[in-house]
């Protein structure tokens, strides 16, 4: 393998999804630049058998902790990453890197400027983007609901998607999907624990925090694919309660961002699912709209 002046290791926070950790340890074995080391923290109740028998060439730690919790699965991998390590990174279970995204990371640490906290790799298979003309609208940027710009994080506290890049770009929040963190962050910086279980929200947290005091950077050449796994995120009515009260949560944490275009936002979220329901003709919308009403009043109540 080449050489760095860096050593690398990524957590993977992960919970009932054996066959999907399994794909993803398979996929690191085949990187041209392996990781120093591997923590998984495993959320399941009944946790599989370790895989560090199967899987030998890696440097892997394997660890039991719960109640489940990506945030706090994530502290946990943190804390354990040995202490020569200078980069931390995460990866969700359920994606595949390409054969050199590893090594295409390193590199580009090799030489990236001091003020770099956080590189995300690039997802090439990103989904369409929902009602993207009403998001590009120019109203609805001038009022600060979303924004044109990929990776933005306007004072609605609507992250902009970042999609598939084709060259670096700098960006205001990262997803921790596939992202390496300069170790010096973790001297200040830690996942938000009260966004608990399937914990949405807390990357934007988490990077939108780093970001006010650092550069990010998505890296074009290291890429990616997605394959969301069916299970984790919970029901359609649970999950929209979620979106909501995460979102305020998220917004009034950070003060510089309005209440109000948060919940102008949340509006149209909600008109947007309306109008999905009716287009595609699938219940599962309407149930995320009861799902959002719900979030709304308890987030008004408290």
């Amino acid at each position: 393998m080449p050489q760095f002046k860096n050593k690398i290791a990524f957590v993977v926070a992960t919970k009932d999804r054996p066959s999907e950790l399994r794909r993803l340890l398979k996929n690191l074995e085949t990187q041209s630049y392996k990781p120093d080391q591997i923590v998984i923290v495993e959320g399941s109740e009944s946790p599989a058998e370790d895989p560090k028998k199967e899987f030998s060439t890696l440097k892997l730690d394997y660890l039991h902790s719960t109640p489940p919790s990506a945030a706090r699965q994530r502290n946990v991998g943190i804390e354990m990453v040995s202490p020569d390590i200078t980069l931390i990174g995460f990866l969700d279970d359920d994606v595949e890197l390409e054969p050199d995204a590893i090594e295409i990371m390193m590199r580009y640490w090799e030489n990236a400027p001091e003020q770099i906290a956080g590189t995300a790799l690039n997802m090439v298979n990103h989904p369409q983007l929902y009602a993207s003309r009403l998001k590009a609208l120019k109203l609805t940027e001038k009022f600060g609901f979303y924004s044109k710009k990929r990776g933005e994080v306007p004072a609605s506290g609507f992250q902009t998607m970042i999609g598939n890049v084709s060259e670096t770009i700098n960006t205001r929040w990262l997803p921790t999907t596939a992202v390496i963190w300069h170790r010096r962050v973790f001297d200040e910086f830690r996942f938000d624990e009260w966004f608990s279980g399937y914990s949405y929200l807390e990357d934007l947290d988490f990077s939108y925090r780093v970001g006010r005091k650092n550069q990010l950077a998505v890296v074009a050449d290291a890429k990616y694919f997605h394959y969301p796994a069916l299970n984790g995120r919970g029901d359609d009515y649970s999950f929209g309660k979620r979106e909501v009260v995460n979102r305020i949560y998220f917004v009034k944490k950070n003060e510089e961002l309005s209440l109000f275009k948060c919940y102008m936002g949340l509006i149209i979220r909600m008109f947007i699912s309306l109008t999905l329901s009716v287009r595609e003709k699938q219940t599962s919308y309407l149930r995320r709209v009861r799902g959002n009403i719900g979030g709304l009043i308890i987030s008004i109540m408290k």
